[in-house]
Order: C-alpha cells, then structure tokens, then sequence
C-alpha cells in the first residue's frame, strides 16, 4: 500500500525552526545527564525521561488529553496502536517505562543514541530470535521496569488499528513475585490540529507510515501548529482472564481498535469493536515497530 502524502504546504518556516533548535539544544543539553544517571543505574534514569517528553510536547506543539489512567506499578507491559514517531514522545510523556524498538533503530543516527539512553529493548523480526528477545523483555520486567510495546509491527495511517502481532505477548505469562504481569492496553490517536477535527486528509501530518520520507515529514510537522493527541488508558488485564496469549493480544487489539475508532469518528460514549483488517491492509516500515513476526 502506497501512503497518501497531504497536499500542499502548511505552516510556518519560523516556526518550524524554532522548534526544532529548541528541541537540538534541549535534547543535547539534557543527553549526557541521562547517560550519567543510567550508568550509576539511579532511579531518576527512569523519570528524567519523562520529564524530558513532557517539555517535548510542549516544545513540538502536541497537545496531550488524557482518558483513564496509566498503570504506575511495576512491571507492566504497556500496549499500544502506533502511526507515528510522535507516539514515543506522547507515551513517553505518560509513562515512566522504556520502549520496544526494533533493532535498526539501534543504529540510526542520533535518535539511535536516544532510544538506548532511555534503556530500549531492541527486537528484530526473525522468528529464531525470538528467544532471545522474549529472555531480554523477561529480565527487564523481573526487574520491576515497565516496557510499552506496539504489537502491530509497523506504523499506521492512523485512521485504524492494524492486528497485533502475538509472538511478543508471551512474557505476559510470566509471574514476578508470584503475580502475573500487568498488561495497559492504551490508544494513541491525533485529532485536531488548531482545534480543527482531524480528517483523513489531515491525518497524515502526523503519521508516518509506508514510504512516507522521515526528513521532509518532520520539517512539514514543525511548521504546524497546535496538534491535540488523544490518549485512552484502559483498563489493566493480565493472561490468567484470557487463558493464552493469543487471546490476550486479541483482547488488546479489540479495546485498543476501539479506543482509536471513538476518537477517530470524535464520539466520547463506547462503541462496538471496529471490523478487524485483514494482514494484507497493513502499511510499510515504522520509526519503532514494538512487535516481531508472531
């Protein structure tokens, strides 16, 4: 499937430099302290993040609603539907855990750097790694962390929920203190910009997906102006309700397709389940795909 670019120019240039100097000298400022604290292993490791996506938001011109509550105790396994590189510094900006990446972002420039400074667990796609990874996520979860996941495997257009990928929904089977681990379905989705409904039109000036060109995408992003986010937390389950893990993800990608289709048709009251895609409607490469092939 080919992404629908949005036509024509938007926004201001000025602006769009500002942020984006704001954002290079906040970041770089800011890099080295979260190196130092990660290395004395502090706890601060896991709330500087936070704060620091917070300001993002402020600094990028995303505006943040919130609906429920995030699950705070640890571990807990956040899950999420994923259209844009934003989603990372919205839920960052929420939750105080470290993100499920797949393994090239390691090694991309500069945002490469960020993503192991915030304590990522990288992931590939090839089903004999998927041992390893799940050993990786385990040992982090066992040690109390809180790691949020995007099981579609790639990014959307925003406008639906793609299924979610069920290989890594296996550590959700583990017991920490003789407890299962807590699984936070949430739904991410943008839904106006200058408080102007969202369409699908527009929606793609914040998601990313398919052979979308990251550069030009980001620069069109800045240029705008006041983008709200619409964020759901639902609420907390784990596999014991389910039976297994592939009718856990099942119940994640219900309550989370859900979630994105009221804010996405602007109705506040729940909705049944939107029809779930088949495979072949999903879109190409994410800038964080959260899930291996499961």
């Amino acid at each position: 499937m080919t992404a629908r670019k949005p036509d024509g120019p938007m926004g201001s240039p000025l602006l769009g430099i500002a942020r984006l100097v704001v954002y290079g000298v906040f970041t770089v400022l800011l890099m080295p302290v979260q190196a130092l604290l990660v290395l004395l292993r502090s706890p601060l490791r896991h709330r500087l993040p936070r704060a620091y996506h917070a300001a993002c938001t402020r600094i990028l011109g995303l505006q943040v609603a919130v609906t429920g509550r995030p699950a705070l105790s640890r571990p807990t396994l956040v899950v999420s539907n994923h259209s844009s590189y934003l989603d990372i510094i919205v839920l960052g900006s929420l939750v105080p855990g470290s993100f499920v990446a797949k393994t090239e972002v390691g090694g991309w420039p500069f945002f490469g750097l960020l993503a192991k400074l915030q304590q990522t667990v990288f992931v590939d796609r090839k089903a004999r790694n998927a041992g390893t990874h799940r050993d990786d996520m385990r040992s982090r979860l066992e040690d109390g962390d809180i790691l949020i996941l995007f099981p579609e495997g790639t990014s959307s257009d925003g406008n639906r929920t793609l299924p979610f990928k069920t290989a890594l929904f296996s550590v959700a089977a583990l017991r920490v203190d003789d407890r299962p681990i807590r699984v936070q379905p949430v739904s991410v989705t943008a839904v106006k910009l200058d408080g102007i409904p969202l369409g699908r039109a527009l929606r793609p000036f914040y998601a990313w997906y398919g052979d979308m060109e990251l550069v030009g995408h980001v620069w069109q992003m800045v240029k705008l102006g006041r983008v709200t986010v619409q964020v759901e937390f639902h609420e907390p389950v784990d596999v014991e309700a389910f039976g297994s893990r592939k009718a856990l993800a099942d119940h994640c990608w219900r309550v989370v397709a859900a979630g994105v289709d009221r804010a996405v048709s602007g109705r506040g009251m729940a909705v049944p389940p939107p029809r779930r895609p088949a495979a072949s409607e999903g879109t190409g490469g994410s800038a964080v795909a959260g899930a291996a092939a499961g």
